[in-house]
């Protein structure tokens, strides 16, 4: 493995110069890995004349496109922090975000200043705002010039990378700290859930201020020299035909977009299961939610292309488990066995607990996180004293090494005493064909202390 992203960058340039990294379906700009390394460069220039420093944070409120991706890349490889801001989140929780992370630089696309405006005087005092227009390409020969690239100053392997917020059920966003090691470990995993190779191409959907975007379809592809086509923005309509035109033969996605994806099936071109055009597709995979077994299936009918169930966290640098590719087993409901970290599941006390009982999901490994940002409390609070990271998911394990999810610690429903899963009421509400989202949930009553309700959208 790589000590560090920039070495990853580097040696992939020095390897497969001339080989696509990223591909722009919307303009058709394909980026060489020699330009990725080139770009990078030069926006490590550009943020030395800003005065940022190596281990300084760089924020960025963007769309997912060629910029923004060489963005992210390019703070790693100068040893400075990335802080990639949701941009579908609160005014509240952005300026918290730019606050906590201390962040002295943020390039901002103008499409998306609303979200941010008005900056409070303390925030607006201490930032160097840097528009970002997402409209232009790259330039095709960067700037070469000395200042233009940082000095190659050592980088260490656990030094920070990435800042992450993530939301709660209570109190504010914690700031997942990643470093190196982290997101170089969490790309690795990927690549051995899914026997990645230079040949691979994905399509990222997903943004990459989220950890599923910005380590499973950029981090991953980078670390096996494969490509990425990076549309700026999820569309139903332009899915299969990005994948298509780019030759794409995997992506990654959550429930809600197969759930899009099934309810336009019949308006595509395509003959799913015999049409050349998608034969290169060895797999979707989905992550970031539970997906319910029945959506699972209807996936897989409609479009014939397996759907690979996996889990991860923020905190893991995205992938914990995964269902292995065909033709091993693959159990619907589960998302999957361990790869790459190791996971077991524990009870109150922390004991291992046997096959087919529920506990909590502890994970070790490389792509675990240190610390929280400026949280010692929730710090201290994630880990055993032998350095297991508490998840909150609710599970078990069969004698076969596949987990199952039943719930979160935080959500268990108590009705009379009686432990319900939500997860096992949402499974049930999806088989309903209706049914686009379902969330089942605790309520106060006064006779049973808890009342199940359930929320859907059809």
């Amino acid at each position: 493995m790589f000590a560090h992203l920039r070495e990853s960058i580097d040696e992939q340039a020095r390897q497969r110069a001339d080989a696509p990294f990223l591909i722009a379906p919307e303009s058709g700009q394909v980026l060489s890995y020699l330009a990725l390394q080139q770009h990078v460069r030069q926006i490590n220039g550009q943020l030395n004349r800003l005065g940022v420093e190596p281990g300084g944070k760089v924020a960025f409120l963007l769309n997912n496109g060629l910029w923004s991706t060489c963005l992210l890349l390019a703070t790693a490889y100068g040893g400075r922090v990335s802080v990639p801001l949701n941009a579908v989140a609160g005014r509240e929780q952005l300026h918290y975000a730019l606050s906590h992370s201390e962040a002295r630089v943020l390039f901002l696309a103008e499409s998306l200043r609303e979200r941010l405006e008005p900056l409070p005087d303390a925030l607006r005092q201490r930032l160097k705002m840097i528009p970002a227009d997402e409209d232009d390409e790259l330039q095709s020969s960067p700037d070469q010039t000395p200042n233009a690239v940082l000095a190659d100053d050592a980088i260490s392997t656990d030094a920070p990378a990435l800042l992450l917020y993530t939301s709660g059920t209570t109190g504010v966003p914690k700031g997942a700290l990643l470093s190196h090691r982290n997101l170089l470990a969490g790309g690795e995993n990927v690549i051995l859930a899914h026997e990645l190779s230079a040949q691979d191409r994905a399509l990222c959907v997903l943004p990459i201020y989220h950890i599923n975007g910005a380590v499973v379809t950029v981090m991953a592809p980078l670390l096996s020299g494969g490509s990425v086509i990076m549309p700026r923005r999820f569309q139903a309509s332009r899915f299969w035909h990005w994948l298509a035109e780019y030759q794409g033969s995997w992506c990654s996605v959550v429930p809600t977009i197969i759930n899009y994806l099934l309810e336009r099936a019949g308006q595509e071109p395509y003959t799913f299961g015999d049409d050349a055009r998608l034969a290169h597709i060895r797999f979707a995979r989905s992550a970031s939610a539970p997906l319910a077994p029945a959506v699972l299936q209807a996936f897989e009918q409609t479009f014939a292309v397996p759907m690979i169930e996996t889990m991860g966290l923020t905190e893991t640098a995205a992938p914990i488990l995964s269902n292995p590719l065909p033709p091993a087993p693959h159990k619907p409901g589960s998302p999957g066995i361990a790869f790459g970290n190791e996971v077991i599941v524990a009870d109150t006390g922390g004991r291992e607990c046997a096959a087919g009982e529920i506990g909590e999901l502890y994970i070790r490994g490389s792509n675990v996180l240190r610390t929280y940002y400026k949280n010692p409390d929730a710090t201290q609070a994630a880990f055993t004293p032998d350095g297991w990271f508490r998840s909150g998911d609710l599970g078990y394990r069969d004698a076969e090494g596949y987990f199952f999810i039943t719930g979160r610690r935080k959500e268990l429903i108590i009705r009379g005493g009686e432990n319900i899963a939500p997860r096992e009421i949402d499974d049930v509400l999806y088989r309903h064909p209706a049914v686009l989202e379902a969330a089942a949930v605790g309520v106060p009553d006064d006779a049973y202390g808890q009342e199940v309700i359930a929320c859907v959208a059809l």
